[in-house]
């Protein structure tokens, strides 16, 4: 079965603190796009577990997480699976890479060996993976708590399209949770305002209000989303801000051909770009 591991936004995030366990509390409007990865998955019948990932440089091994989601599925089954990937969602991009294909691959082999789990039945397995697969798995938008798990489904975004830019670097997530812990004051994220808009359908409340905590604490890579984010603004984006941890950018355009314009001057500057739109979601 082929199957599209889609890339997922931070519409909004926030880091509410870090509990005694270690982990930060988060709170983050997320929403899937169509931009993703293909995922070519198989059962094999000698219980063995192969993924080719796409890239040289990623795990082929049970470090992956797609591996690891294939042998949570079928644990006890004496099944394994082959997995290929044709990897396209920039890695350590802030744009859930790795937890998408996961969530593919439980999808696939759900359909697959015909089990039949509820898309909430396949979220909680899913986090048994990582934080991100639960929300990878249903797709659409949702506010995300927790460590990211906990999930309460929004309204998608309306119709409009989507600008991703990734700069030539990425940025480390545990160096920038720990500028984060230092930082005793900062500004968050009019989380409750973004959900009304969704709720409305007012887009550009929802541009309006797009913001990022990590923005405030990057550093020298400041410069560098700060650029992208400028450019996509002036190039007609409603609003933009930095994805996850980082390095990926998103603009959201209510008109098309202003995003396309944008999205083909800003190709010719970077490297990785690309032109997409809003994802509803999928089926198990």
């Amino acid at each position: 079965m082929i199957v599209t591991a889609h890339g997922k936004l931070n519409l909004s995030l926030d880091v509410l603190g870090r509990g005694e366990d270690g982990y930060h509390a988060l709170r983050s409007v997320m929403h899937t796009v169509a931009f993703g990865d293909d995922l070519d998955v198989e059962l094999t019948r000698d219980g063995s577990f192969t993924i080719d990932p796409g890239q040289s440089y990623l795990p082929a091994d049970g470090r992956n997480l797609a591996v690891k989601a294939a042998r949570l599925f079928l644990e006890g089954t004496g099944l394994g699976a082959n997995i290929r990937v044709v990897k396209r969602i920039p890695v350590c991009a802030g744009m859930g890479g790795g937890s998408a294909d996961a969530a593919a691959v439980l999808r696939a082999l759900n359909a697959l060996t015909g089990r039949g789990l509820s898309l909430q039945a396949l979220a909680e397995l899913g986090a048994q993976v990582g934080s991100d697969v639960p929300f990878c798995v249903t797709e659409g938008a949702a506010l995300a708590e927790g460590r990211g798990e906990k999930l309460t489904p929004l309204p998608s975004l309306p119709a409009c399209a989507i600008v991703l830019c990734k700069p030539a670097f990425s940025i480390s997530t545990p160096e920038l949770f720990a500028r984060i812990d230092r930082r005793r004051s900062r500004l968050h994220p009019d989380t409750a305002g973004m959900i009304a808009a969704l709720e409305e359908g007012d887009l550009a409340g929802v541009a309006r209000r797009s913001f990022n905590v990590f923005e405030d604490v990057l550093g020298r890579r400041g410069s560098g989303i700060a650029a992208i984010k400028s450019a996509l603004t002036e190039m007609g984006a409603l609003g933009a801000a930095m994805t996850g941890s980082g390095s990926t950018v998103f603009g959201l355009f209510d008109d098309g051909e202003a995003a396309r314009r944008a999205w083909e001057a800003l190709a010719g500057q970077y490297q990785e770009c690309w032109l997409t739109r809003p994802w509803s979601g999928g089926q198990a």
